[in-house]
């Protein structure tokens, strides 16, 4: 199969023919046909897995069918609007939107916090087609009128139940009811969990489901290592594996903000060029740590769980986990930023004896006798436990047992990383600038 056999326009096709991009991946060739019917589309696909194309290239055809746009000219109100969890989701949707629609005529732009609202202002007033937005900060400019989602035509909830874990239910609530009953909504989440469902029931029009993987399941191109060690040598570890080969690119994640931190400014000290990404870096400096890791200017990028999903990485050869995630699906989320598009990826794991019963999670969920292999000189001072009382991580002061009951509600998912709505003070505070409308793409390459 290729794109051609799709129904896509000449001008969609010859942006994808200008990256190379012939074969569709099995959600797009699945998705792109039910979205163009005009259908409702609940999907289910991984991260890496050319999802972004999946709903991208058919919402174009729509809205721009056989390549042209409406004699109105430019758009009064937006026409589409793609939600996403996270500011660096929004920009790399943005990304992809504008090199899928280069040889087309659109106005797009980039909704979310952390930046001031100026700009975003301004790109609105002048007319946009599409919208992509983090729903805090998008709720942000319905309340001060600055946006109409009266002529929304399709909407996107792109990693719906990342949005869920973030606890932006209510927030998608109200946004969903102010745009037309009429509109086609496509959502795409990495499991079709009994959230998902309801929400599809609640806001989606007999939606066509498409499922392209499993659950919680891992590329074959990733390698999977644990090396045991004792929680006050990981740091040493850390230098002495990332010094084995210093100019390998390798995405590091620690637990805490703070941690990250403290963890850039170590290896920074030990000579390795790094740089850290966390909810509490401006936009501007996540951007530009992204944008130095992706150049090569620094070789390590130290981040949170905020990076675990949406960060679109080319060719990045290893990930390590310094600490692991309390919740063993964001394992799988993490990991996923290696092994793409068939390359070999390598996910090590420095695991020490009170993160054993995090790893008997992350096993039992992979279904999968994760290497185990200590590491000379680094060996630990007690083996790690993997039966069902092996320790976790204290977290808001309550141990976590592998065969507790209880959860505390902050262990189980990162909280969103905006500014809420309503809390525009500090955004304002904050250097003006970011998301601009565009035209055409500046940089090709895209992210399918």
């Amino acid at each position: 199969m290729s794109f051609q056999t799709l129904g896509l326009s000449p001008a969609l096709l010859r942006a994808l023919a200008a990256q190379n991009y012939d074969t569709p991946t099995p959600i797009q060739a699945a998705a792109i046909p039910v979205v163009l019917a005009g259908h409702d589309l609940l999907a289910s696909a991984q991260t890496g897995t050319g999802k972004t194309a999946g709903f991208s290239l058919p919402l174009l055809e729509r809205l721009f069918p056989l390549g042209q746009r409406p004699s109105s000219g430019r758009p009064r109100k937006p026409r589409a609007l793609v939600l996403t969890p996270t500011r660096e989701l929004a920009a790399q949707v943005h990304d992809a939107v504008r090199d899928y629609s280069r040889f087309l005529t659109i106005y797009s732009t980039t909704i979310f916090g952390g930046v001031g609202m100026g700009n975003q202002i301004q790109n609105l007033r002048r007319g946009i087609d599409i919208v992509i937005a983090t729903p805090g900060r998008l709720i942000d400019h319905m309340q001060q009128g600055h946006i109409d989602l009266s002529g929304i035509e399709i909407l996107v909830l792109d990693e719906a139940d990342r949005m869920l874990d973030m606890g932006f239910l209510p927030a998608l609530k109200r946004v969903i009811a102010a745009t037309p009953r009429t509109r086609q909504t496509l959502l795409f989440s990495a499991t079709f969990a009994p959230a998902i469902k309801a929400l599809a029931t609640q806001f989606m029009r007999a939606p066509r489901e498409v499922s392209v993987a499993p659950a919680n399941t891992v590329v074959s191109t990733v390698s999977h290592r644990v090396h045991p060690v004792d929680a006050e040598r990981k740091r040493d570890l850390l230098l002495h594996i990332l010094a084995a080969d210093s100019r390998r690119q390798t995405l590091v994640f620690a637990r805490t903000k703070h941690g990250s931190d403290k963890l850039c400014k170590y290896l920074n000290q030990s000579g390795i060029r790094s740089a850290a990404i966390h909810g509490n870096k401006s936009q501007n400096q996540r951007t530009r740590a992204l944008d130095d890791f992706r150049k090569a200017k620094v070789d390590v990028l130290v981040a949170t769980d905020i990076a675990a999903r949406g960060l679109d990485i080319e060719q990045l050869p290893m990930v390590i986990n310094h600490d692991l995630p309390m919740v063993a699906e964001d394992y799988v989320h993490r990991i996923g930023r290696t092994g793409r598009a068939g390359a070999e990826g390598l996910a090590l794991s420095l695991v020490s004896h009170e993160e054993a019963g995090l790893l008997r999670d992350i096993r039992q969920l992979l279904k999968d006798d994760i290497e185990i292999a200590p590491m000379e000189g680094f060996e630990p001072s007690q083996p790690l436990r993997m039966d069902a009382n092996a320790p976790k991580p204290r977290q808001g002061g309550q141990r976590q047992r592998a065969g507790g009951k209880k959860t505390p509600a902050h262990a189980r998912r990162p909280h969103a990383q905006e500014p809420s709505a309503g809390n525009h003070g500090k955004a304002r505070r904050q250097r003006r600038g970011g998301a601009g409308s565009r035209r055409s793409p500046s940089s090709p390459g895209g992210r399918r």
